[in-house]
Formats: structure tokens, sequence, C-alpha cells
């Protein structure tokens, strides 16, 4: 395969970094600009992340510390680099900061985006695969959720901003001839690169579920609260899909070759297709780690949803791409990363 370089933004947070890792395993040349609004600085301003990248591959990875609402700094990006395609996660990403600060979610996610593009279009790369979510499907009408279920009922700004820029994209392949893009709808990321050096930190208190769990088990937290035992659900916990980031960073490879394929805008939702209740994550994490994790039951959280998984038969069928791992694996991989690096990439908390 000819070289071919591929710019990732915000290629040094959670996703993004094992992101990296699978395209350099899979030939592409990732250029990374991120302006390391999430993530721990390492020797020389590199992130952490990404020097665990070329640890775990033996590859060096070329970074560019930069915000994509800098329109200067990506112009001066794109005159650097031939990209031939963009994979784009930068961005904010928590539900409930969203909430309490909707105009900066808007601000850096959706204007960022559009000086994304716009620069993108000046130098003439047409290919994108897009980091977007679940949540623009808003409160499930049916379940399991496929593509063709409704969009834009979103319960946050965050989600909200998510589904925006899908419409943005989409109206752009329609506008302007040569785009291709690929929409990726995660459901819920967890796990950690195997090797146990590259894994999810969370600044402050994690947002998400398994953070939190890994992070009791390891001793940082005390107790876990479960926001909620009164759902629908089997259990009475909420239930989501979980996926293993490294299937979910493969993904994102299998997106790339669809673009070569003149697809136009495609979207497909990355799961497994399969629910798991909070305490059956408790449950599983409790296997791996050998610790008991401590919880207690509160108030279940406004716009939080009993259940929520994917169809990802669409992925299978037009990406050749499956979620390989199941929830033991999860667990294992994500506790590995926990115990090695209890205080995340950072020495000391």
């Amino acid at each position: 395969m000819a070289e071919e370089k591929v710019l990732v933004t915000g290629g040094a947070g959670y996703i993004g970094s094992h992101t990296v890792l699978e395209l350099l395993e899979a030939g592409y040349v990732p250029v990374v600009v991120d302006n390391l609004h999430n993530a721990i600085r390492g020797a020389g301003g590199v992130p952490e992340s990404l020097r665990r990248v070329e640890e775990v591959t033996g590859r060096t990875v070329e970074f560019e510390e930069a915000d994509i609402l800098d329109g200067a700094a990506l112009r001066a990006l794109f005159e650097k680099h031939h990209f031939t395609a963009v994979i784009h996660f930068a961005g904010l990403k928590a539900v409930g900061e969203s909430v309490r600060r909707p105009l900066d979610y808007y601000r850096v996610n959706l204007t960022g985006t559009i000086q994304l593009l716009e620069t993108m279009r000046a130098h003439g790369v047409r290919k994108l695969v897009f980091s977007s979510s679940a949540t623009v499907y808003g409160a499930p009408r049916y379940l399991p959720l496929d593509e063709g279920h409704p969009v834009g009922g979103c319960t946050n700004p965050y989600g909200k901003s998510k589904f925006f820029i899908e419409e943005m994209v989409r109206d752009l392949c329609r506008a302007e001839e040569g785009w291709q893009a690929v929409l990726l709808r995660y459901f819920n990321p967890t796990g950690a690169h195997p090797s146990g050096r590259l894994g999810e930190d969370p600044q402050g208190i994690p947002n998400n579920l398994m953070p939190y769990v890994s992070q009791v088990a390891v001793g940082r937290r005390e107790i876990l609260s479960v926001f909620g035992n009164d759902y629908a659900t089997e259990d009475g916990t909420g239930v989501r899909d979980y996926i293993h980031v490294v299937d979910l960073a493969k993904g994102h490879i299998a997106a790339l070759g669809k673009l070569k394929e003149n697809c136009g805008c495609k979207v497909y939702n990355l799961g497994t297709g399969t629910g798991y209740s909070v305490l059956q994550m408790v449950g599983a994490m409790e296997k791996a780690s050998g610790k008991t994790i401590p919880y207690r039951v509160v108030a279940r959280r406004d716009g939080d949803v009993a259940a929520c998984y994917a169809d990802p038969k669409l992925a299978e069928e037009e990406l050749g791409w499956k979620a390989a791992f199941g929830l033991d694996k999860m667990c294992e991989d994500l506790w590995r990363w926990q115990k090695n690096n209890p205080h995340g990439f950072s020495a000391t908390a």
C-alpha cells in the first residue's frame, strides 16, 4: 500500500489513541492534532498516550499540538502534509457538563467541525470518518437500535452536537461532488489495549461507569453510586451496550476501507448487540479483579433511559466489521490497565 497519511483530530484521547495504534498496525501513517484539553503531557510535550502507542508499536507518531478552532493552525497542517482522509474525534464529550455549558459544546464541537471541513475542502481532502454517538437516537422507541431508528430527539447538548454534525456532513456530501463520509455511532466503549500500556484516563471524577468501577476496584475511589434500581430491566439497573475499545478502533480502519468505494455518506452502529446492566458490569469487574466493589443505589439521573443497545448487523454486512471481544475480555483488559496504572498516565495522583 502506498503511504496513506490520515489526519486524526483528538488522537491523543482514549478512543483516538487506540485508533492511532490500529492505523499504524494496518500500515497507515497517522498524523495527530490535539489541543491536549483532556490529555497528560509526557516528555517534550508529547502526550503520554501517544508515547505509549510508539512504545507498543515500535513506530513514531507525528503529533501537532493545536486546536481545531484555530483556522491558521489547521491550514498550516494541511499545507505541510498530503492527507488522504481525516478521522475526526476532537470535541468536548461529557454529557452532564454539556447540560451545564451548552454554548461551549456548540462552539467547540460545531464550529470546530465547520473549520475542519472548510480546511479539508480548501486542500482537496474529501474523505471523512466522523466519531458520532448512539446519543443521537435519544430515548429508544424500539430495541435493538438500527441505523433506521429516528434520530435528533437527543436529551442533552452533547448528543445534539453530534446529531447536528451528522446533518452538516450529510448535507455537504449531498451538495458537493467527491465527498465521502462514514458516520460511526458508538455505543459504550470500555476496556483497554491488551498490553496494559494504553487505556482510558479520565481527568477528575469519571463520567462513565466502567472507569469509575475500575477506580473503586483499585482503591482510588471508595464506593460506586448506581443511579436507580427501579428500571424495567432484569435487575432494575440501566442496561447498555459495552464495546471493547480495540474493537471500536478497528471499526475506524474498516470505515477507511469503505471510503475507498466512493460510498457517499454512510452511517453505522459500532456496538456488540448485547446489553449488560450496571450490576452485571460490576460483577464482571469483580471477577476480573478479584476485588469486591462496594456500591450504593441513589436516585436516577435525568435523561437516562432504561436500556440501549445496538443492532450492529449493517456494519458487519457493509464494512466486514464485527466486535470480537466479549464482557470478560473487556474487564480483564481494563483491570490490567488500571492495576498497572492506578493513576492513569500520571506517575502519581
